[in-house]
């Protein structure tokens, strides 16, 4: 599809629902096949949406993080792989902003935005297995990251690592994802997000130059510089949510179209049976909840990215724990909505073809990566001593 320039905001969400309506249409085919999402990953790089976060002083639209957030949800609505690799694209572009120097982050933010990056990333940083040398003010790495979403048909790569084995000090670095000695592994083999390309990237003697490094001198010890652990968390929210009100949806046209009455009742069609009507109002009122929840997250995002270096730890404290409740909950959500439409669509749902598995296997592979129950256990805190989120990772 051309470039679109829109007018308002609502506008670009508009974008989003046209070009998921078009991806819906094999969606479940290629989950099946796995592998890289091509074609759609162009017509994300047409339609204009790259570059919706990205300040308009510097080539961008300008547009909060609620509206990335929900061209997100809304692009998981039909393909949660789609939706992840759009939702960490826009998180990786802003890391120099974030952690950079304000030069950094005005060149890459200009250079992102002329040239239309599709960014990914290449990072573990629980399991450092990439090494780099220090070799002037550049470095050489040699290793591998075990998780890379989005790396593959990338334009530009957020790696981490580190200068030795025992971790003594960590650096984030922004390279060209053709960068030479860089191999991007088709080794991703998750149960669900099968399109994220999130397999390992190896790095044999990959240079990094000085300007490439991010320069946390300007950053270091601003709650800001820890805003990526928020971002991350409820752009896989949206992800979540948007895969219940997907799943949901697909359930709601099968019910109508192809489900039957039970065979010991006197319904001529399913949707007139009282238990079922009832199911889908409950899975409807739990949808709406997790709706509300991450939209409400995504406002205190909003508030927060718009502080930047003046946020403090109070502000950044409210919004992880918006943030981290929108996860925990949509993630419940979602499991359980995903996991439940079969049973009101009846057993003929239940086939390899029509592939209705695969929004719950979406949802369940990557809610593992940050177990809500850490979430339910930092709120809690909070609840009883006043005490923020830590700052980490993961919170």
């Amino acid at each position: 599809m051309e470039t679109i320039i829109a007018n308002d905001a609502t506008q670009y969400v508009k974008i989003a629902a046209t070009l998921a309506q078009e991806f819906s249409k094999d969606a479940a085919e290629r989950d099946k096949a796995g592998g890289t999402a091509k074609v759609q990953r162009d017509a994300l790089r047409e339609s204009g949406l790259l570059n919706l976060i990205i300040p308009k002083e510097y080539g961008g639209e300008g547009q909060p993080w609620s509206i990335v957030l929900k061209i997100a949800r809304e692009l998981a609505k039909t393909d949660a792989a789609l939706g992840h690799l759009y939702g960490y694209h826009a998180f990786q572009t802003v890391l120099p902003h974030i952690a950079g120097t304000a030069k950094q982050k005005e060149y890459f933010y200009t250079q992102s935005a002329k040239n239309n990056w599709f960014w990914g990333n290449s990072s573990n940083p629980i399991e450092p297995s990439l090494i780099g040398r220090r070799q002037g003010d550049s470095f050489t790495l040699n290793g591998h990251n075990t998780f890379s979403t989005g790396a593959k048909d990338s334009d530009r790569l957020a790696i981490t690592w580190y200068d030795n084995a025992e971790k003594t000090t960590f650096y984030l670095g922004i390279i060209p994802s053709s960068r030479q000695g860089v191999t991007i592994n088709t080794d991703w083999d998750g149960m669900g997000q099968r399109q994220t390309d999130s397999g390992s990237v190896t790095f044999e003697n990959v240079v990094v130059e000085a300007d490439e490094v991010i320069d946390f001198t300007e950053s270091k010890g601003t709650p800001f510089a820890t805003f990526d652990a928020i971002l991350s968390q409820i752009v896989l929210a949206n992800v979540f949510v948007g895969s219940a009100e997907g799943a949901l949806e697909e359930a709601k046209k099968y019910t109508i179209e192809k489900s039957r009455p039970w065979y010991l009742t006197n319904y001529e069609e399913a949707i007139d049976d009282p238990f079922i009507q009832r199911s889908y109002g409950d899975l409807w009122i739990d949808v709406q909840a997790a709706v509300q929840l991450v939209e409400k997250a995504g406002e205190k995002v909003d508030e927060a990215w718009a502080k930047d270096r003046s946020l403090t730890e109070e502000e950044r404290g409210e919004t992880a724990l918006f943030t981290g409740a929108a996860n925990a909950f949509g993630t419940k959500v979602a499991l359980h909505v995903t996991s439940e439409i079969f049973q009101v669509m009846g057993a003929r749902s239940a086939t390899r073809k029509n592939n209705f598995d695969r929004f719950w296997r979406n949802v369940r592979t990557h809610s593992l990566h940050n177990p809500i129950e850490y979430k339910r256990k930092n709120i809690g805190r909070w609840m009883l001593t006043g005490e923020y989120p830590t700052p980490t990772v993961y919170s």
